[in-house]
């Protein structure tokens, strides 16, 4: 099992949901996700201008297949561009770091 950490900012101005902003995230990133990604558990946690996000994932499918971090992003990343209420509520995700000889 692999984990990564990664957080959304908030927006400056945003309005927010801090009773039930956590569970509305976990239910967008559920509702995006494929199989492909390995999602098995997510949790999440609002701190001041951010949410925390930690997703538990399977190991990559087989050779060429992306990595934990590489799947995670996407992952963040597809439900932001299709999520109202990401968008609305968060800053876009910073893409997935680059790793040297990749």
């Amino acid at each position: 099992m692999d984990l990564v950490y990664t957080s959304l900012h908030h927006r400056p101005g945003a309005a927010r949901a801090p009773a039930t902003e956590a569970a509305e995230a976990l239910d967008i990133l559920w509702a995006h996700t494929t199989p492909e990604d390995g999602l098995e558990h997510a949790g999440a946690r609002t701190e001041p201008g951010r949410l925390d996000l930690l997703l538990f994932l399977l190991p990559p499918g087989g050779p060429g297949s992306p990595d934990a971090t590489g799947r995670a992003a996407a992952l963040v990343a597809r439900s932001y561009r299709n999520s109202p209420v990401l968008k609305l509520r968060y800053l876009p995700p910073a893409p997935a770091p680059s790793v040297p000889g990749r």
